[in-house]
């Protein structure tokens, strides 16, 4: 499916101004339901801008009232950017994320070992020579491994993992295991997020209180001074 060109944007749009359930908009912009949560308690990371996707062509305001008189309702666009399509190679990770990629192919050999190395290799963009030598402990830096979330370390989204697990185990005929850790996890994920934010509230306050008493400190110091120059 087709996703808006902004979909964090889109999705912040959305939110504000149509009564469609997170899991819609979650859906049509191609994010995670969290995500979704994070805009609308505004405790994401970064503050977004909303984009409307009806001024961009992207839906109808007919089609989102179609979305929000019925929740099962899977939203259509008019249409979407078209896909970058990769010949050959592997999935580009920017060098900062690099180091990461071990961690990432050790954990998901972990926790889903019915994953084919090839299949690996496209969502983390690594070789299966790469996953070889973790899989068997003979990388270089193997001692120094330790097996993480591809998602947390941002090398892959959560819907892109889903998708991956729930294909192998169709090819294989055998049941998708559940990831069952949103149903405890997400009230403290969306506690810790608010959590941060009214932190930073907090210490954005005492800064500006700081400054003024500052102001108020040096402003009290050079009012002598002011009242004697106009005896003068």
């Amino acid at each position: 499916m087709s996703q808006p060109l902004m979909p964090h944007a889109t999705a912040s749009w959305l939110v504000d101004n149509s009564a469609l359930s997170f899991d819609q908009i979650a859906e049509f912009c191609g994010l995670h339901i969290l995500e979704v949560q994070a805009i609308a308690d505004d405790t994401a990371s970064t503050k977004y801008t909303g984009r409307d996707p009806v001024r961009a062509h992207e839906i109808t305001m007919d089609e989102i009232h179609k979305g929000e008189q019925n929740p099962d309702y899977k939203l259509k666009m008019l249409k979407g950017p078209e896909p970058v399509r990769r010949t050959k190679g592997p999935r580009y990770t920017p060098v900062s994320k690099r180091q990461d990629k071990p961690d990432g192919i050790a954990w998901i050999l972990r926790n889903h070992p019915e994953v084919s190395d090839g299949a690996i290799g496209k969502l983390i963009g690594t070789t299966r020579t790469t996953i070889a030598a973790i899989r068997d402990r003979t990388h270089w830096n193997i001692s120094n491994i330790t097996p993480k979330d591809p998602v947390t370390l941002g090398l892959c989204s959560q819907r892109e993992l889903d998708a991956l697990v729930a294909k192998t185990a169709k090819k294989l005929g055998i049941e998708a295991p559940t990831d069952s850790r949103l149903d405890g996890d997400r009230a403290a994920l969306i506690e810790e997020l608010r959590r941060e934010r009214d932190d930073n509230a907090r210490r954005a306050d005492e800064a500006l209180r700081s400054e003024a008493e500052l102001i108020s400190g040096v402003a009290t110091i050079l009012d002598p001074f002011s009242n004697n120059k106009g005896a003068v």
